[in-house]
């Protein structure tokens, strides 16, 4: 793909690698002006290590790489397996195979774990993916790669891997995980890119949580303003990858999934990427509402920014640890926005609320996703249990309303009569806090 310039000034804007760069080093970059170097050192992220840091840093890339290592990096080479081939584990998996041939410390070949269809033809959904390289049911005119191999066997997939991708409905993953205890290599990393949590008796259990209590494994997390069709025809997008102490594995992710035209970075702040991937499919299904009732712009904006209040303070009460910057990541406003004008919950609530509620989510879900599944009514779900366990229902709103309206307890035009009632922060001791701007 030929890169347009468009994708090449937001590129020069946006991405300033160290001066001593794994990138810098093996691809020179020409020298930027100043006006476009300073514009880059603002928004550059906090990645960039310290000088003492950076040798090291290098020296393990270049290894990693296979640049200026010895012969046994060979055997060292990672293996990727992704579980999931919905629309966007497919869409995961053409990023993910575009730079694996291409990168000399990864295997070629990458396996996706496929949950075996029979389609219409009468044919096997694996068979035709591995026949066609394409994903004919979930991503229809795509072409995968040709390293990309469909594989029904959930064991045998992920048998030589050390790089785990999980990417499905995130209502399937206990049970996944408890397919694959024991089966995992020993050492092996894993990244989800999967939005939503599990709530138990304890509280809730986030994706990436669950992943690595199951199998032992590191779990980083991707997130971002990611409408999968866009990225599976190479418009420009964005994400960010959540870590929590390796920064050289976050960095071995960033790599696997980086391309031209979707733009990858990191920070340090595992739940907060999850939560922000998480808690945006609630307040894209309060959005649907607001277009189902033809409410206007300016009632949807408002609605945005107060989702937008209540997953930070959502986030921030649940672990202190989130940081404020995260919410101006990709992960952050930026899927907020994109999820709200253009994703399948905010179509789908916009179809709910235009039948009064009177047509269930799903028998909606069935009728316009062919086979995807939403994930906001199930975590506005979850995210009431939180809120009724703890009493925080009168913190949250707006998370209270689109779950009471998406169960049928109260009609989708609740979801603006909600906001006579403001957060009542006497719940939890210091929640104000949360709050503030």
């Amino acid at each position: 793909m030929r890169l347009n310039h468009r994708h090449h000034l937001i590129s020069l804007l946006l991405y300033s690698p160290p001066a001593s760069s794994f990138s810098s080093t093996l691809f020179p970059v020409p020298k930027r002006p100043a006006i476009v170097s300073a514009v880059a050192s603002f928004f550059s992220t906090t990645m960039a290590p310290s000088a003492p840091e950076n040798a090291s840093h290098n020296a393990a890339l270049l290894s990693s790489s296979g640049v200026g290592g010895d012969v046994s990096s060979a055997a060292q080479k990672s293996r990727v397996t992704i579980i999931g081939s919905g629309n966007w584990g497919s869409v995961a998996s053409k990023l993910i195979a575009s730079n694996t041939i291409k990168l000399a410390s990864f295997h070629d070949e990458v396996r996706m774990w496929v949950f075996e269809e029979k389609l219409p033809s009468g044919e096997k959904l694996t068979e035709v993916i591995n026949r066609t390289n394409e994903n004919v049911k979930y991503l229809p005119g795509i072409k995968l790669g040709k390293n990309v191999v469909a594989d029904p066997d959930l064991e045998n997939a992920v048998r030589d891997a050390n790089m785990l991708v999980f990417v499905t409905p995130h209502q399937f993953m206990e049970g996944i995980c408890k397919r694959l205890v024991g089966k995992v290599k020993e050492g092996s990393q894993a990244i989800s890119l999967i939005k939503g949590m599990e709530v138990k008796m304890e509280g809730p259990c986030m994706i990436s949580s669950l992943i690595s209590e199951q199998l032992g494994v590191n779990c980083c997390v991707l997130m971002g303003a990611n409408i999968a069709n866009e990225i599976a025809v190479e418009k420009f997008s964005e994400a960010t990858v959540g870590y929590r102490e390796n920064r050289e594995i976050a960095e071995k992710w960033v790599q696997l999934f980086n391309t031209p035209y979707f733009m990858v970075t990191a920070v340090q702040d595992v739940e907060g990427v999850e939560l922000c991937g998480t808690l945006k499919n609630v307040v894209a299904l309060a959005a649907g509402f607001v277009d189902g009732l033809e409410m206007g712009n300016n009632t949807k904006a408002a609605i945005m920014r107060i989702g937008l209040r209540e997953m930070r303070a959502f986030s921030k009460i649940l672990f202190p640890t989130v940081k404020d910057n995260t919410f101006f990541e990709s992960c952050g406003v930026a899927d907020l926005i994109t999820t709200c004008l253009g994703g399948r919950n905010r179509r789908v609530a916009e179809a709910f609320a235009k039948s009064g509620g009177k047509r269930s989510f799903d028998e909606l879900e069935a009728e316009m996703l062919q086979g995807q599944k939403l994930q906001g009514v199930s975590t506005a779900r979850e995210v009431y249990e939180v809120l009724s366990n703890r009493g925080w229902l009168e913190l949250f709103p707006l998370f209270a309303a689109v779950h009471e309206i998406s169960s049928g307890r109260l009609p989708p035009s609740a979801i603006v009569e909600y906001g006579e009632h403001k957060p009542n922060f006497s719940a939890v001791e210091g929640a104000a806090q949360y709050f503030s701007s």
